[in-house]
């Protein structure tokens, strides 16, 4: 629902101004009062009451109705589809299960064009279990073909059931709720675009509104964030995620600088889900100093890790027992490794040496920007 208040980073919103340096730019704007959308807790109430509809009858034929309908609201709430669009689908065509995506043919006035677009594994695994199910098989490629009717009237009820306002209680308000969540999530405003099939970037920027507060705590973001790079810039890397790979307790998340750098990490899966991750969100991978490892060829080619970068040693301090090395990377970016004084000398290392710096994707330490 609309809000003039400001969420900060943790998701909380506040009607006080944030302080410099916690503002969450891609956060920081106000939904214009024409758009309705549901918020993040309105929109879980309202998943839980569709699927448990779903799984309550006992009469086969009754359940296999509903779970119909659960899968459109399962397309509606994760894709931001019109429902024209999901009723369009064709089961044994439009859906890659096996790549997770789900082609969406556009619609006839134009306003949503033709598209493809990524499942998250939750929608993905309620779309096996109901192919699964031997009672789906006489359905297949008519399996979303409903009245558009009688979806929206189960729009209504459910909505009533959770206490929604009836304004909110239809197909269309999950498009923007779902387009206002990928722009909060900090998608660039281009790939929101792609994914809800929009001709033009005004029609998605019709979501954003910034006041005259938002843009001075944004400008004030970035000056800071600008002054903390030039002054604590080595081992620090940022750039938008561009790569996610998730198993049962860990995730991989890989994001790439504007040099082209690709620097992976490995997180638990509550860490990912509790920093709001997704592609193209901007982040800063950090690594400790003890951590990055220093190595001359062909002694590279001889290590697990999975982030190496080439560089020339710019400085070595050393100190009694341990030395900071310096590496500079060609575009500028320096990578600061924690030695022992004997390494140094044992690798021969001086000022001026080609080295590879390596760290493990568990040394890396993300970080929202």
């Amino acid at each position: 629902m609309q809000t003039t208040k400001r969420p900060r980073c943790g998701g909380e919103t506040t009607a006080r101004a944030t302080p410099a340096g916690r503002v969450c730019p891609a956060r920081a704007f106000v939904v214009p009062p024409d758009i309705k959308y549901l918020e993040a807790a309105q929109l879980d109430t309202l998943t839980g009451a569709f699927r448990d509809w779903a799984a309550s009858p006992e009469r086969a034929d009754t359940r296999l109705s509903r779970a119909r309908v659960w899968l459109i609201y399962t397309l509606l709430r994760h894709t931001a589809a019109r429902l024209g669009e999901v009723l369009g689908l064709d089961d044994t065509t439009d859906l890659d299960l096996a790549r997770g995506t789900v082609r969406f043919r556009g619609d006839k006035d134009g306003e949503a064009l033709p598209r493809e677009v990524r499942l998250p594994e939750e929608a993905i695994q309620e779309l096996r279990r109901f192919f699964a199910d031997p009672a789906s098989v006489g359905l297949r490629g008519r399996v979303f073909q409903m009245d558009a009717g009688f979806v929206r009237r189960k729009f209504q009820e459910r909505a009533a059931q959770c206490g929604l306002p009836k304004e909110l209680a239809n197909p269309r308000t999950m498009r923007h709720s779902r387009a206002v969540e990928m722009l909060r999530g900090g998608l660039p405003l281009t790939v929101v675009q792609r994914l809800l099939g929009h001709g033009t970037l005004n029609l998605t920027a019709h979501y954003l509104s910034f006041s005259e507060q938002d843009i001075a705590a944004i400008v004030e973001h970035y000056i800071s964030k600008e002054n903390r790079m030039k002054t604590s810039a080595r081992n620090s890397f940022s750039g938008p995620v561009t790569a996610i790979k998730h198993g049962k307790i860990l995730s991989e998340v890989e994001l790439t600088t504007s040099s082209g750098y690709k620097v992976v990490s490995v997180i638990t899966t509550e860490s990912f889900h509790k920093l709001g991750i997704a592609e193209g969100l901007p982040m800063t991978a950090t690594i400790k100093a003890p951590n990055v490892i220093i190595l001359k060829e062909p002694q590279a080619g001889r290590t697990s890790a999975r982030n190496r970068f080439h560089g020339k040693i710019a400085r070595i301090n050393e100190g009694m027992i341990a030395a900071e090395v310096v590496v500079s990377l060609p575009d500028g970016t320096e990578v600061c490794a924690l030695i022992t004084d004997e390494s140094v000398k044992n690798l021969e290392l001086k000022v001026g040496d080609s080295v590879w710096t390596l760290f493990k994707v568990f040394a890396v330490v993300l970080n929202a920007d």
